[in-house]
């Protein structure tokens, strides 16, 4: 298991990874993101760090179940609108 600032470090860099991928490169200025996409970047590494399984986690009685969430982590509602402003769409 990771320490928690190696975990939070994998996120930031998968989270902008990824925001970069998505916006195929705009909003970034060489590797660094403008102030909107790293504010997307941070609420996703976050989330991503806090919860890097990606599993949900009940408890019923003495049993514990662990489940995965969406199979595949994604953007909220919030960070696909701000990401959506710099993606590059087919006409």
């Amino acid at each position: 298991m990771l320490d928690f600032e190696t975990g939070v470090e994998q996120a930031v860099r998968t989270a902008t990874l990824m925001a970069r991928a998505y916006t195929r490169g705009r909003g970034f200025e060489g590797s660094m993101p403008n102030e909107e996409i790293s504010a997307v970047i941070t609420t996703a590494a976050a989330r991503l760090a806090r919860n890097g399984d990606q599993l949900s986690r009940k408890k019923v009685d003495d049993v514990e179940y662990e489940y995965p969430l969406r199979g595949v982590i994604g953007w909220t509602l919030a960070e696909q609108i701000v990401l959506n402003r710099y993606r590059v769409r087919a006409q």
